[in-house]
């Protein structure tokens, strides 16, 4: 697999223009940085040989026009270090910026492509700690330990250069600690590395279990189980520490280190410099230009480390985001349209069999033809694979065999939108996003009419209660509709399908959270609802499906009755005696 810097020049590849105007900008800069101390050397070359200078042998030998003529040069050169230096911060900023917005969109919309296993096998913290956390911690590396890498490069090799060209034995001394600093920092480098993936790993954890016990707070608090789950925070964030606590215990080390390697050749340049110039052997000028870049050359070095630090922080959460966007999309959408207005309703499963992860099988060869606008019930004890087949037409997930077909279409071959477009779903386990009752009724509905929502949360039996609200349609909410009941959370779900009109409805335990006053009107509405319509509804309360067109009944993944409510009743069988209990006349432990 390619380094990480690698996948993430290959990702920036359409803003290659700004990334090589900021490195060019970033070089400049320093260029003209490292310029006083030759301004420096001039000038005491100026005093001292007077009309002997460097300057006076191109020409200008007045010692007030050498002068005069540094002082233009001293403007000229600060002022372009000043225009690059905003320049090249600009344009860093910049980049980090878009950058980190494309990916995070990027993330998030490859993370929405993905199938419902792949958030089965992984904690929203984690996810969360990805787009979050580590697309900042690259965001942060582009601000500026991108720059820093490029202007510690560039004054190595440019005052490396000068000084091999004005004294190759001071040069030799100054450059003699360079290899050693190079190999060490690869050496840091190649150990800091794991050090902080863990430290990357560790955040994901901690970020999961903050996540998680925030959006269980209630459960929390109602057990008293509020110091265990501090415990449990304590101990992750300590194991976030102690990766943390590993990782700086090596890179601090790392400077001290740098700066006696840096201390013996600056003492030498200075001894041995200086007998040069005393021995006549390097001019006044030169070896003043020399002492003052040998720091410009060494003391930038003292910073890799801290620049080696940001840099591999960088690197550890760039191969976590470059990783997510290359995990494939197992179930890819089709390519064949089905505009909502074509679609008739007919479904028809196949041979389908069908298995979760490391389990057994949910379906096993099920055959089920759902006319076009009939109700359709399934019902079954729990974990007989209701459900399940609710998802399969989704295309939530794959069919191991067999295939399910809308109006004799594969689902495989229709376009992901369209089919999803065609089905209204309402589940048991409702979702409402933080925000006002309009917006989430009318959610997947944007462009609908206020005159249109509330028609929909009348025929959902939620207008009356919506009306009650502090400040009715507008009534924020909550997370995950916190503020409302279980019954009334339903209802909004009822009238956000109501409001999408597709020609497939699905019902999966639709009434399971409300009272029996608020079923016997949400019958009745669904009664209109249903018209006309292919209604797939799930029940574990048969009283809700007693007239759909056909009730099917599953037992550990198969279909094992099929009828109306009376013909079923007759057969004496599974369905019968789910009725039985449900009506109090028998006891069973299979419900």
């Amino acid at each position: 697999m390619p380094h990480p810097l690698v996948r993430l020049y290959r990702y920036s590849a359409p803003h290659q223009r700004q990334v090589l105007s900021a490195i060019a900008c970033s070089i400049l800069n320093k260029i003209f940085d490292l310029a006083p101390p030759v301004l420096i050397g001039m000038a005491v070359d100026v005093v001292v040989q007077r009309q002997d200078s460097w300057l006076a042998k191109w020409g200008v030998v007045p010692v007030e026009q050498q002068l005069g003529l540094l002082v233009l040069f001293s403007f000229v050169i600060w002022s372009l270090e000043s225009l690059f230096e905003y320049l090249y911060a600009w344009q860093w900023r910049t980049l980090a910026q878009t950058l980190q917005h494309e990916l995070r969109l990027d993330a998030y919309g490859h993370l929405q492509e993905l199938e419902l296993s792949f958030f089965e096998e992984r904690s929203t913290g984690q996810l969360l700690s990805v787009l979050n956390d580590d697309i900042n911690q690259l965001e942060r590396f582009l601000d500026h330990g991108a720059n820093e890498i490029l202007q510690v490069t560039t004054t190595v090799l440019a005052v490396g250069g000068a000084m091999a060209y004005l004294s190759p034995t001071v040069a030799g001394l100054a450059i003699l600690p360079i290899p050693v600093i190079l190999w060490g920092s690869l050496r840091f480098q190649r150990r800091l590395a794991p050090r902080y993936a863990r430290v990357r790993e560790q955040a994901g954890l901690i970020s999961a279990r903050l996540a998680n016990n925030l959006g269980g707070i209630a459960t929390i608090k109602s057990f008293t189980a509020e110091a265990f789950e501090k415990g449990r925070v304590a101990e992750d964030s300590d194991a976030y520490r102690q990766a943390n606590r590993r990782a700086i215990a090596l890179s601090s080390a790392f400077v001290p280190l740098i700066r006696f390697a840096i201390l013996f050749a600056f003492i030498a340049i200075l001894y041995v410099g200086g007998m040069e110039t005393i021995n006549g052997r390097l001019d006044v000028g030169t070896y003043s230009f020399l002492v003052f870049i040998t720091q410009r050359l060494l003391w930038p070095l003292t910073s890799l480390g801290r620049v080696l630090d940001d840099y591999q922080r960088a690197m550890a959460s760039t191969q976590r985001v470059m990783d997510l966007l290359a995990i494939p999309v197992q179930i890819p959408s089709g390519r064949q349209s089905l505009p909502i207005g074509q679609v008739q309703g007919a479904v028809q499963f196949e041979g389908i069999t069908f298995a979760y992860r490391d389990r057994e099988p949910s379906v096993i060869d099920l055959n089920l033809n759902i006319p076009a606008g009939q109700t359709i019930a399934i019902v079954g004890a729990t974990g007989s694979g209701k459900s399940t087949l609710v998802k399969l037409l989704l295309r939530f997930y794959e069919p191991q065999t067999g295939r399910i077909l809308l109006d004799g279409i594969d689902l495989r071959d229709l376009k992901l939108k369209d089919l999803r477009q065609a089905i209204g779903f309402v589940s048991q386990d409702v979702f409402l996003f933080h925000g006002s009752v309009a917006e989430n009724i009318a959610y997947g509905s944007f462009d609908a009419t206020q005159t249109e929502i509330e028609q929909a949360a009348k025929l959902a039996e939620a207008h009356e209660f919506i009306m009650d609200l502090p400040q009715g349609y507008d009534t924020v909410v909550g997370e995950r509709g916190q503020k409302l009941s279980g019954g009334q959370r339903q209802r909004l779900a009822i009238a956000r399908a109501i409001l999408k009109d597709p020609p497939i409805l699905i019902l999966d335990e639709a009434t399971s959270a409300v009272d029996n006053e608020t079923e016997a009107a949400i019958q009745r509405s669904l009664e209109q609802i249903t018209r006309d319509r292919t209604t797939l509804a799930i029940a574990h309360r048969l009283s809700t499906i007693r007239h759909a067109d056909c009730i099917y009944v599953m037992d550990q993944g198969r279909l094992v009755e099929a009828g109306h409510h009376d013909e079923l009743l007759a057969l004496d069988g599974l369905y019968a005696n789910l009725w039985k209990v449900q009506t109090g006349e028998r006891l069973s432990d299979r419900v």
